[in-house]
């Protein structure tokens, strides 16, 4: 068979969405071909879509799945006998929306083997009619039993080393950009899937429910390796939570620096699990890790315990002071505007950031990230959220909300612009960071901050250069 598999946006890495089910497709004999829209436009593939006997499209995150509802469209367009799937997060949790656009097969959770072995069901004559394959109504609140166990798969899978043969190059994705000016190739794999935690605004828990997948640790190096030979200088975990398995995690890192020393890594881990694992910090140090990113989200314990972070402000607090003492870069991600948010709570954060000298460590933009809230959440069973929100958003898929507020609201639509504008004019972090100061304390009627001087670049802490992430 003719498959083509669509990866729309990956956070600016090489999809391994589409590298890891073009492993397996092609050694079940298909006809594989791997489109990222992120740097190759549909129309430059159109006879290759029209030729397609199915397609699927991997939909990791929101955005990713936003722009993939257009892509359908398209291919529709090109192709209306293809058969189409949807796999990844997001693709449950809007089942019902992808159906109406035409997508036949909805796959979450460990994808690859349902994927296999769909594709080899459309051999037979008898293949499934259009629209079998479980349901999952959007929006509906957090029941991970009911409506996702025909559509969520978590067989404990033997991987395949991931088929990167026909994606652009990496040298097209982003970036490492080191204090010193320079940038080095990246690129991406995961070592784990899915997560022990219940976090209620993240959207792998309507998935995996406090499930993780390990990936085989020879079949991690191999994929690095395979990376490095194609000029990776820098690889990012994607894991969930790097520490979800601290042992498997080190004992890759571990094997990596051996091979291969001066590449670089970055993680994502808990702040929970970086005060329980505490002990493992300078083993990250000393294989090459130039920074860790945390899931801070808030400095409010009433916010994180409504998210069900399970850290407290004072808890991370103390990672911060354990990664200066191990030498290591930390790069805390936040929530900067929840439907708890005010504006002192919001002067509080900014202040704490300055405090902390952490404002160098984090992109701009997440001084204006505002929660979101997509179909499945476990946010939906919180009666505050069931309250405020409004009908499921179609297009932007998400339930709208308003803080009882209306002031931080307005605040948040002028610092995501400022930030939007500041950022076009190339300022740096410190200039945005004392702009957006300038702004909270003209509406506290406090005086205003002095501006923050740029620091020299050598006191930076090493970016990837693409800085979105949902």
């Amino acid at each position: 068979m003719k498959i083509v598999l669509i990866s729309t946006y990956e956070l600016g890495h090489q999809p391994f969405g589409l590298a890891s089910p073009a492993a397996w497709l092609r050694r079940d004999g298909h006809d594989v071909a791997c489109i990222d829209t992120s740097q190759q436009a549909l129309r430059d593939h159109e006879n290759t879509i029209a030729a397609a006997d199915a397609v699927a499209f991997y939909l990791p995150m929101h955005t990713a799945t936003r722009i993939a509802m257009y892509a359908i469209g398209r291919v529709r367009g090109l192709n209306p006998s293809a058969r189409l799937c949807a796999y990844g997060l997001y693709a449950p949790m809007n089942a019902d929306l992808l159906r109406e656009l035409g997508v036949e097969k909805i796959i979450g959770g460990e994808f690859e083997k349902e994927l296999t072995e769909w594709m080899a069901s459309l051999r037979a004559p008898s293949s499934p009619s259009f629209g079998a394959g479980g349901d999952f109504a959007v929006g509906a609140p957090f029941k991970p039993s009911v409506g996702l166990s025909r559509v969520v798969h978590l067989d404990r899978l033997t991987f395949l080393t991931p088929d990167r043969s026909t994606l652009p190059p990496l040298k097209k994705y982003a970036k490492l950009h080191l204090p010193n000016g320079e940038e080095r190739v990246a690129g991406y794999t995961e070592a784990t899937r899915g997560c022990k935690h219940l976090c209620r605004h993240c959207p792998i828990v309507p998935v995996y429910n406090g499930a993780f997948r390990v990936v085989q640790k020879d079949v991690v190096l191999a994929d690095v390796r395979q990376q490095v030979s194609a000029g990776a200088q820098h690889i990012t975990f994607g894991d969930p939570d790097f520490f979800n398995g601290p042992t498997h995690a080190i004992e890759i890192v571990r094997a990596l620096h051996r091979e291969f020393p001066a590449l670089s890594y970055d993680a994502t881990i808990k702040v929970e699990h970086l005060l329980k694992h505490a002990g493992l910090l300078p083993a990250l140090r000393e294989t090459n890790c130039a920074f860790v990113v945390t899931a801070v989200e808030s400095f409010d314990d009433h916010v994180l315990a409504q998210l069900d972070k399970g850290h407290t402000r004072a808890e991370f607090l103390d990672v911060v002071k354990l990664f200066r003492q191990a030498g290591l870069n930390l790069a805390p991600t936040f929530v900067a505007f929840t439907p708890w948010s005010t504006l002192e709570s919001y002067d509080d954060f900014l202040s704490t950031l300055a405090d902390l000298d952490l404002i160098d460590n984090i992109p701009s933009i997440q001084l204006a990230i505002r929660l979101l809230i997509p179909a499945g959440s476990r946010l939906l069973e919180l009666p505050d959220i069931r309250r405020i929100i409004g009908p499921f958003d179609r297009e932007k898929l998400c339930y709208p909300w308003q803080n009882s507020d209306s002031r931080a609201d307005a605040l948040h639509l002028e610092l995501e612009q400022l930030i939007q504008n500041a950022a076009k004019l190339n300022l740096t972090r410190r200039q945005i960071f004392s702009h957006v100061r300038s702004a909270i304390s003209s509406k506290l009627g406090k005086p205003t901050c002095p501006t923050l001087e740029p620091l020299p670049s050598r006191a930076t802490i090493p970016y990837l250069t693409e800085p979105w992430y949902c």
